[in-house]
């Protein structure tokens, strides 16, 4: 039966254990989801758990800080780790299984693959970060053939990294159905982030314009404006309010290509942008 007692999830630490653990679960026909998390757990990740919780008996939360999405410049060494926060939310919510692998048990010695990508990959993050996707598609290939699960979920927030993963998973053949979750934001707008923790007190007041400016952006495309001034407008706008901006950008909504008749496909504003020295990430649909 599902964890419904308040007792702490149990923890595995080898993908051995958690087959075991999920192939149990699968002998008795109960669905298992898993929601892939790096820790530093915020309202965004136990929104997921809850969603997960609604389409399934069992929850496996896997927690990895994973070092091949992370450049040599990035923030490996000072990523948020909050263990026991993490524990007693996780307990809070009857989370099954927690999946925290070592390093080691994800790459051991002599490691040598990785997965190539096209597609929704193509551009945006990856003109930024081009070791971003292939380091992520990695360890959620991994995560799933480990964990089994028959869902997984990932915030919209991260929105390129959610269309990659559906897309790697049905190219690959993985049988597990990928579902997307609305972006979780704080009163002012600002979508929540283990990162948010980075910024000062006069950059968390700043930090709202990020999902402001995509708000007035759409609304003056869905009027009928030219994209090319909106987007202009919009950039002009993030760096007087003191962003460095890396794209600001309207694309297809489905593949992430750049968009042909705006008037017949789904659309969606992307934009990433530094303030301080933190990265900030946010979508919309229009």
């Amino acid at each position: 039966m599902p964890n419904t007692d308040n007792s702490p999830p149990m923890i595995d630490r080898t993908v051995a254990d958690i087959r075991q653990r999920v192939g149990a679960w699968r002998r008795a026909s109960e669905r298992t989801a898993l929601v892939p998390t790096m820790g530093a757990l915020h309202e965004g990740h136990l929104a997921l758990i809850r969603a997960a919780q609604a389409r399934s008996e069992r929850i496996v939360v896997s927690i990895f800080v994973n070092p091949s999405q992370f450049a040599a410049i990035e923030d490996l060494s000072t990523y948020p780790r909050t263990e026991a926060a993490d524990l007693a939310a996780l307990t809070a919510l009857g989370v099954d299984t927690i999946f925290a692998p070592s390093v080691e048990e994800m790459y051991p010695s002599g490691f040598a693959t990785s997965i190539t990508l096209g597609g929704p990959a193509e551009g945006l993050e990856s003109d930024y970060r081009p070791h971003f996707f292939a380091g992520v598609a990695t360890i959620v290939a991994k995560l799933l053939i480990a964990c089994t699960p028959d869902s997984a979920l990932f915030g919209e927030k991260d929105y390129q990294q959610l269309l990659v993963i559906r897309r790697m998973a049905a190219d690959l053949a993985i049988p597990v159905a990928i579902f997307g979750h609305k972006t979780i934001r704080e009163a002012d707008g600002l979508a929540l982030s283990s990162r948010n923790a980075y910024l000062s007190p006069a950059e968390r007041q700043a930090a709202p314009e990020l999902h402001q400016s995509l708000q007035r952006a759409a609304a003056t495309i869905k009027a009928g404006a030219n994209i090319d001034s909106a987007l202009a407008k919009a950039r002009t706008e993030l760096s007087a309010a003191g962003f460095q901006i890396d794209y600001f950008e309207l694309r297809n909504a489905n593949t992430l290509a750049l968009v042909v008749d705006p008037t017949s496909e789904p659309l969606r504003l992307l934009t990433a942008a530094k303030l301080g020295k933190t990265r900030l990430i946010d979508n919309i649909a229009i």
